[in-house]
């Protein structure tokens, strides 16, 4: 197959390389803004330089799906944190380019990297587990309204919009398949991560010296293994299979989870206090996440994985704890690929990017 991936070289385009040249016989053409140098496994794509939220993206996009036997959208934005209104081009009319440029070529299949955070919040506490205590797990017919707080969620509704609205009244020469899966993490992704969410000034290594984790006892968070989301979408597009499929591995990550993983002592903390402390050094500009990003944590449903394993055949091959364990040992040591997005963080490069571009969650973009 022709294949050709908006944000191949990220966190899940790297692992989705390395999933489809395993494959063997595809041809694949990766979309980025920045294409990786001539290392592995990136010397084995074609590349094509294009930001999907540029002006005429949508008649530079026909042109490069031409041919494509499918079409694997996962190009996003999450920072700059405050600056909107490039997040919202990346995420809403960048999917609305790839979804006219795709039709427009005659590509018979899209896949959509949604994600649980286009889910509405989770029911209220007293319905969240049946009567034998297990939790009460969502399938794909549950609303997605997202999270009203964190630009991510809403941007990730509307783009969910725009595939409803190209189901109803497009064409239909498309299948179209949405992917919900929950955090995506990996070793690798390490150094990415942390660069969103640490400030310049502060080593990875800090990662080894957390003794507490403030966190309030009732956090539980589903995670999934990179590699393991890439295998559900080439199963996809084996198949060519539409509709959406949620994407979660066991166990959900509680925050004893999450201490015990750090090898640190839980501190109960209530949410008001975490979320103002975020918010504040946040708006402050003394670190980049966005204090929305913990309403997501708590607010989002358990979802059920069960449409993609009866119909893929799909299984996690990391559980959800396991996969975490592996995504802090990456930012300890500050892993990475050669690749822009995922390139090894280290506070002399972060710093040097802090005089010369601005705080990332204030750099604005072309």
């Amino acid at each position: 197959m022709r294949i050709v991936v908006t944000g191949l070289s990220g966190n899940l385009g790297t692992a989705l390389l390395r999933r489809l040249l395993a494959d063997g016989g595809h041809e694949i053409v990766g979309v980025v803004r920045r294409p990786p140098g001539d290392e592995e496994p990136y010397r084995q794509a074609s590349w094509v330089s294009l930001d999907v939220a540029q002006e005429g993206a949508t008649q530079r996009l026909q042109e490069v799906f031409a041919g494509a036997d499918a079409v694997v959208h996962l190009a996003w934005g999450f920072q700059p944190s405050h600056v909107t209104e490039y997040l919202d081009r990346v995420g809403v009319e960048g999917t609305q380019a790839v979804l006219r440029a795709a039709d427009a070529a005659g590509v018979g299949h899209l896949v959509h990297l949604s994600s649980l955070g286009a889910y509405s919040p989770a029911p209220p506490r007293s319905d969240r587990e049946h009567d034998d205590g297990t939790p009460v797990m969502v399938d794909e017919s549950y609303p997605t309204d997202g999270i009203a707080s964190l630009a991510y969620s809403k941007e990730k509704v509307a783009a969910e919009r725009l595939l409803d609205a190209y189901e109803k009244a497009g064409t239909g020469r498309m299948v179209v398949t949405r992917m919900r899966p929950a955090l995506v993490v990996q070793g690798a992704a390490g150094s990415g991560l942390l660069r969103y969410g640490l400030p310049p000034f502060v080593p990875s290594s800090v990662i080894s010296l957390v003794k507490v984790v403030p966190l309030p006892p009732d956090l539980a968070i589903q995670a999934v293994h990179t590699p393991d989301v890439a295998d559900a979408i080439v199963r996809v597009l084996q198949r060519r299979a539409g509709g959406a499929f949620n994407l979660a591995a066991e166990p959900p990550l509680t925050a004893a989870r999450i201490a015990a993983a750090l090898g640190a002592r839980l501190v109960p903390t209530p949410r008001p206090v975490l979320r103002g402390l975020v918010a504040a050094t946040w708006n402050l500009g003394l670190q980049p996440l966005d204090p929305g990003w913990l309403d997501l944590a708590f607010l989002v449903p358990l979802m059920s994985s069960e449409r993609a394993r009866r119909e893929l055949g799909w299984t996690p091959g990391l559980d959800a704890q396991a996969a975490l364990e592996e995504l802090l040992g990456g930012m300890r040591s500050s892993a990475g690929t050669a690749s822009a997005p995922l390139r090894p963080r280290s506070v002399a490069g972060e710093l040097r990017d802090l005089l010369t571009r601005g705080p990332i969650s204030h750099r604005r973009l072309p």
